[in-house]
């Protein structure tokens, strides 16, 4: 795939998985748009990125779903098209269903899957229009199964899969490429900033955030299975893939042990 004059949006640029993407894409040529709720941060990364004044920091909040449609707008009229959208922006938790509060089950829907499928929407009638383009989503392996102390993160999550999959079904006479990334541990701050019961923020990292793969090596393997034209990319190690496998042929086993799984 050459990137090289692509436009490329990315949500969650800020940090993590989506300020590494930058640095990597910006270094194939990629033109990008850099979206976050932090500006600040944002000019950080595109002052960091080769060829910054190529590069372009628009501050969005996925939460704000009226607003997306005028951001795309923006983007159209600034570059004339969007090439490849990469929807990485979200948020985690870090609390027992029994005991979140409804709030925090809106606000994880809102924003890991509602935003993202506003936003994707918002873009898609320009990439029809030009019967090209690509749609990426990067999810999580909670995406594949649920796991304790994330139960609307994982709904959300599973979520996104069945509208991309149903959209990479509609798609495919198009010339509209879908995909989905769904990673395992990654390195970022996502813990730290993780919904706990009440809404606040988790505020520390959990040991196998920790342990994680690095985001720079994760935004590797992602371009890597673009590449090969893969419809679903795992970043993971390999006991995180493992899980993916047993869910699938041995869910009674995966059960039981899923249990005492340490997820924090």
């Amino acid at each position: 795939m050459d990137y090289k004059n692509k436009v490329v949006w990315i949500t969650g640029a800020s940090s993590g998985i989506g300020e590494a993407l930058a640095y990597a894409l910006a270094e194939r040529g990629a033109t990008l748009v850099l979206s976050a709720r932090r500006q600040a941060e944002l000019e950080r990364v595109r002052a960091a990125c080769a060829r910054p004044e190529a590069h372009w920091s628009l501050p969005l909040d996925l939460a704000e779903i009226d607003t997306l449609a005028a951001r795309a707008a923006e983007v159209e009229a600034r570059f004339g098209r969007v090439d490849l959208l990469i929807n990485n922006a979200g948020l985690s938790q870090r609390s027992l269903a029994r005991d979140t509060v409804l709030a925090v089950d809106r606000r994880l829907i809102e924003v890991d899957y509602l935003g993202t499928v506003a936003l994707t929407k918002a873009v898609l009638p320009g990439m029809l229009a030009r019967r090209s383009g690509h749609l990426v989503a990067v999810t999580s392996l909670v995406g594949k199964f649920g796991t304790p102390m994330r139960s609307s993160y994982a709904a959300a999550k599973h979520a996104l899969h069945g509208f991309f999959d149903s959209l990479r079904a509609e798609l495919w006479r198009d010339g509209i490429r879908v995909s989905l990334v769904c990673p395992g541990f990654i390195k970022t701050n996502l813990s730290y900033v993780a919904l706990t019961a009440d809404g606040s923020p988790q505020g520390k990292m959990d040991y196998a955030q920790q342990h994680g793969i690095e985001p720079a090596e994760c935004a590797r393997r992602i371009l890597a299975g673009l590449e090969r034209g893969r419809d679903e990319i795992y970043v993971a190690q390999p006991r995180e893939l493992l899980a993916v496998y047993l869910k699938r042929f041995a869910p009674g086993l995966f059960a039981r042990i899923l249990r005492k799984a340490r997820v924090v």
